[in-house]
């Protein structure tokens, strides 16, 4: 067994609830359970709106195997070894024992914009051009944080230190396709709302991405009050655990579909341009 000596706990002692959001069946994000036990408020656009939930991933079909083997360096189209293909597979059947996702997410008024500067409803203060040009379109706002919680993380660290470096970078590779499945299922739900309201949905934003500066992320747990779903902030703006996205979504009309920075920005050597 390639997998490393760590129990696992049966899947018969893992705590389910039958699924209280409608299934996106792209994510397989089967079933969930509110953070505070109570039903899951009616979420829309035209209130104020928040939800939280702690979500269960149900199988490996949850991770891309393909995006896995592009995010460790491998060929997606090649045969690979036999042994790295036995432990991707081990590990994929297997990591969701460690992938414990949650989120929040709230929708605010955007309140107003002053050259680079945004106030959001709650007093919550965003300093940006870029963010500023694309809420400048919008009426509301959506602010999300997500995780997957830190148990993958720790086993990568456990990992790390003894020395198995394929088996860490493996895992986590599954663990940032995870994190990037959960923030794609909530910006799925942001439009998915904003569709029932006549109003679209804008890319997704996170501080530290062009002009938005990371110290920023102060502003988004604020927006989110300080429902920080287990994630903290250290002085310098990062989040742990590490494996946890942040970001907003302008709500608008149509034209916040094409809001790309990036058609006016001249650095073409940037990493994150699309």
């Amino acid at each position: 067994m390639l997998f490393p000596p760590f129990k696992f706990p049966s899947r018969e002692n893992r705590q389910e609830c039958p699924p209280k959001l409608p299934p996106l069946i792209s994510y397989s994000l089967d079933s969930y359970t509110v953070v505070d036990n109570s039903p899951p408020p009616v979420f829309r656009i035209s209130d104020k709106v928040s939800e939280k939930s702690v979500m269960t991933i149900s199988n490996k079909t949850d991770i891309d195997r393909q995006q896995v083997l592009h995010n460790i360096g491998c060929d997606t189209e090649g045969k690979l070894p036999a042994r790295i293909e036995s432990l991707i597979n081990e590990y994929l059947e297997n990591a969701h024992y460690l992938i414990e996702p949650s989120y929040s997410c709230v929708i605010r008024d955007v309140k107003l914009v002053h050259g680079t500067r945004v106030v959001i409803e709650g007093s919550v203060v965003f300093q940006s051009e870029v963010i500023a040009r694309l809420l400048e379109q919008c009426e509301k706002a959506a602010v999300l944080l997500v995780t997957i919680g830190s148990h993958l993380e720790e086993m990568v660290c456990q990992l790390t230190e003894d020395g198995l470096m394929l088996q860490a970078t493996v895992l986590d590779a599954i663990g940032s396709v995870a994190t990037e499945n959960l923030v794609d299922f909530v910006q799925s739900r942001v439009g998915e709302i904003a569709r029932t309201q006549g109003f679209c949905i804008s890319r997704r934003f996170s501080p530290g991405y062009c002009d938005w500066d990371v110290s920023q992320q102060k502003m988004v747990f604020r927006a989110v009050n300080g429902d920080s779903v287990g994630v903290r902030l250290t002085e310098g703006s990062q989040m742990f655990p590490r494996k946890s996205i942040s970001g907003i979504i302008g709500i608008g009309s149509r034209e916040v579909e094409n809001y790309n920075p990036c058609l006016t920005c001249d650095k073409y050597d940037c990493v994150g341009r699309r």
